[in-house]
């Protein structure tokens, strides 16, 4: 057996072009697999081709100074990401399967580490209204509910968000 590999069996990168496929598929599952109830049929309605240029955008060409995407890796299979602009964690997904590895974990110490170079001293990120999990897995994080809430209109229904900060 051979004690070393040639790549680490898991890790995070920066996302590269050519990933916007995985993170549109990830995004996709996630959402149907956790806010399926709360968001009705917008998350049936997601149109995956906008989604996947939004993010080969995003990948190629970020759209201001401070933002950027990251990729979690299972050996070559991307099976997360997460995404950040000046002082916020705009997404933090991870396919289905693959939760409950320490991929998130990865990806926010990842996330936060880009944040902190970037001269940001706090990260703040919405979760929407019922996502327990999400808010157990950020509460274990250190982050923190601070009270501001938000409504998204979806086209179906009324949602609420809510904002968790951290000082970093």
């Amino acid at each position: 057996m051979a004690l070393f590999r040639e790549t680490a069996d898991v890790s995070v990168r920066p996302a590269v072009p050519g990933d916007e496929d995985a993170v549109t598929r990830i995004q996709v599952e996630a959402w149907r697999a956790t806010h399926a109830e709360t968001l009705g049929g917008a998350v049936d309605a997601l149109d995956t081709a906008a989604m996947r240029e939004r993010w080969a955008d995003a990948i190629a060409r970020p759209p201001a100074p401070g933002c950027a995407v990251f990729v979690a890796l299972e050996r070559q299979r991307v099976v997360g990401f997460g995404a950040v602009s000046p002082d916020q964690l705009l997404a933090l997904e991870v396919a289905p399967d693959d939760r409950q590895a320490g991929h998130g974990s990865r990806l926010l110490s990842a996330c936060v580490d880009r944040l902190r170079s970037d001269g940001s001293t706090e990260v703040v990120t919405w979760v929407l209204g019922g996502d327990e999990g999400r808010e157990r897995f950020l509460s274990s994080s250190g982050l923190g509910p601070d009270g501001t809430t938000r409504h998204l209109a979806t086209g179906v229904r009324d949602v609420v968000e809510h904002r968790w900060a951290a000082a970093i």
